[in-house]
């Protein structure tokens, strides 16, 4: 008897064993990658295999298969996703909650969402379906409503190209969709709105953006405050907009300074493109205003809460204090390096003059630093010169200059050697 029930338990395994097998070996065949197409490793326990992502996405989302996924869940880098069923629509459902996501745009560290629902139904190659992203419990007003968009995705064997237009919605629901733990959300007044388009290409995660904005305003953060403020930095320079210091600082830092309304759309677009070639923060793309509301706001920590706590300052200093404030609080607050801060400082330090009275091609030396001060100012003390690249774009871009004025400021610029003090 022992004997039978033995025999049955090895063959009861081994038949288990060679199930396995075989479902192994027909995942493997039919969900293996095609030549050129685009793959990821995949386990189940011990078990890891490459698989072709269309060849999954296809199954995934094909009306026979699809609702055999409903109360599934699958662990991402963006979050835990729950799967589920539509049956009217015929469209598979994600949920994530929370979820997390990148933009290099807006710092290294991720937004966290309280949780993002999208929709996904296919019609051959095209997909398309909705995406959701819910504020947290509680929150007040409008706000309360979810940001909502529609997307559709062409597939193909390389690559999914996702197109996304996201709804006009006010821009505090925004802020209250994607970032609920901001302390100034308890007492901005936010008015406008804000329609974004974008373009995602998966698995190169690339992508471009088109935002519209309309009507951005801030109030009730208390930034009037500043308009008798003093810094820290020691004595203010008073230097008026068409100082040679001022006029070298916004070529450096801020072309569109006099247009802009405190953000610099173009600008951040282009910085976010620029992350994203390189896999990193780089560029901020951050306006004179955003510069000044990171010094005495919101401190310079490199996250997305950081970077739109910034922009909520940055919308409503232009509308309390005006260009002319914002500029001289900038210059009399910035940093020059070797623990030097505000223009008074920096030339009475490097120049051993005021700085009322530096020269053009001192005060485009002393705007060429502001971008990496320190180092900059390491890179002096170390061999007696400055990025000779970066001082000669900083000359070329100083307006309100005449021809024989630019003509004689570049000669002395390319001609200049200051010994560090």
């Amino acid at each position: 008897m022992k004997k039978t029930l033995r025999f049955i338990l090895f063959g009861l395994l081994a038949l288990v064993l060679t199930t396995v097998v075989a479902v192994v070996l027909i995942v493997k065949l039919v969900l293996a990658p095609a030549t050129g197409e685009w793959s990821a490793r995949v386990g189940l326990g011990p078990v890891r295999a490459d698989v072709g992502v269309p060849t999954v996405l296809r199954l995934a989302t094909s009306p026979w298969f699809a609702p055999h996924l409903a109360g599934h869940a699958v662990d991402t880098r963006h979050g835990r996703v729950v799967f589920g069923w539509r049956e009217a629509a015929q469209a598979l459902e994600l949920r994530c909650a929370p979820c997390n996501a990148s933009v290099p745009a807006l710092g290294a560290q991720p937004i966290v969402v309280d949780a993002l629902t999208a929709t996904v139904r296919r019609d051959g190659n095209l997909l398309a379906g909705q995406l959701q992203v819910q504020p947290q419990a509680g929150a007040p007003g409008d706000a309360a409503s979810p940001v909502q968009a529609q997307w559709t995705g062409r597939l193909s064997q390389g690559n999914l190209q996702i197109d996304i237009d996201a709804r006009e919605a006010p821009i505090a629901q925004w802020y209250r969709a994607l970032v609920p733990q901001l302390p100034e959300l308890q007492r901005a007044r936010i008015g406008g709105t804000l329609a974004l388009r974008g373009k995602i290409t998966l698995p190169e995660e690339s992508f471009s953006l088109q935002p519209r904005i309309a009507g951005f305003t801030v109030e009730g953060l208390g930034t009037e405050a500043l308009l008798n403020a003093r810094t820290s930095c020691g004595p203010s320079a008073r230097l008026v907009q068409d100082s040679w210091l001022a006029r070298a600082v916004i070529a450096a830092e801020d072309q569109r300074y006099a247009t802009h309304p405190g953000y610099d759309l173009a600008e951040l677009l282009a910085a976010a493109d620029a992350n994203q070639k390189r896999g990193q923060v780089e560029r901020g793309g951050s306006t004179l205003t955003q510069q000044l509301a990171k010094m005495v706001m919101t401190g310079s920590e490199r996250t997305a809460e950081r970077k739109l706590r910034e922009l909520l300052y940055a919308v409503e200093m232009e509308q309390t204090l005006g260009k002319a404030r914002i500029l001289q609080l900038y210059l009399d607050s910035a940093p020059w390096g070797s623990g030097v801060c505000g223009a008074e400082a920096a030339a009475r330090r490097y120049f051993k003059r005021s700085a009322r009275t530096l020269e053009p091609a001192q005060a485009v030396w002393l705007a060429s630093m502001l971008n990496k001060p320190s180092a900059a100012a390491d890179e002096w003390k170390r061999t007696g010169s400055l990025d000779a690249a970066r001082v000669q774009w900083v000359a070329e871009g100083i307006r309100g200059i005449g021809r024989s004025q630019r003509e004689a400021l570049l000669k002395s610029v390319a001609a200049a050697r200051f010994a560090l003090p």
